[in-house]
């Protein structure tokens, strides 16, 4: 699916939370009030997914991808395979396929249905991501959306929206950034961002990613 247009709300902390969160509070509370669940452990689990399942397990994909062409060519051909050569996978991870910025093509990843995601190298889906006016105007105006996120694609680029199912999800490779020619992976990786990988950033400049 490639459509050149996109329409969201932007979670800036700034909103009162939505039902959901509200509902999942009261559970939360109720759970941890009854003994059935440790507050700590839910913690845990939080930080786990935020920080260790994802966003730096794609960053990484991303910085083998940058610094390795043959890993490159492996996460074109099968990228569920290749980022399991990482060590990453399972949950909402299973059925990957990677897309690349280039000076031509940049890329933009929905879910228009529900809020399919690749937890596994990106870890919980921020707000916007799940909200329905990301889900809506991410197809219809792409590049408002991304303009609101503050990038500007230029007009000669072709977008290309990636629907993502529960059968498939898609990992935007952002373009590596000029000047971090021999760059280690580990430097390489701090300059890629969640939402690069979603695509409504570039990755970071060196001056203020490194």
């Amino acid at each position: 699916m490639a459509h050149d247009h996109h329409d969201h709300d932007h979670d800036h902390g700034q909103e009162p939370p939505s039902d959901m969160a509200l509902r999942v509070k009261a559970l939360e509370s109720l759970l941890v009030e009854k003994g059935l669940v440790d507050p700590a452990a839910l913690d845990a689990i939080i930080d786990t997914y935020e920080h260790k399942v994802g966003p730096r397990n794609g960053a990484r994909v991303v910085a083998r991808a940058w610094s390795d062409p043959a890993y490159l060519d492996r996460l074109r051909a099968d990228a569920t395979a290749a980022i399991a050569e990482l060590g990453y996978g399972g949950r909402q991870g299973e059925h990957m396929v990677a897309v690349e910025n280039t000076p031509e093509v940049h890329n933009l990843v929905v879910c228009t249905l529900c809020s399919c995601y690749p937890w596994s190298v990106l870890g919980l889906p921020p707000v916007w991501y799940k909200s329905s006016p990301y889900r809506s105007r991410a197809v219809i105006d792409p590049r408002g959306v991304m303009a609101e996120f503050g990038l500007t694609v230029p007009d000669e680029a072709e977008v290309r929206v990636w629907d993502s199912t529960a059968e498939i999800r898609y990992l935007v490779i952002p373009e590596r950034p000029a000047g971090t020619e021999g760059w280690s992976e580990e430097a390489l990786t701090e300059l890629v961002s969640r939402d690069s990988m979603i695509g409504v950033s570039l990755a970071r400049a060196p001056e203020t990613g490194a």
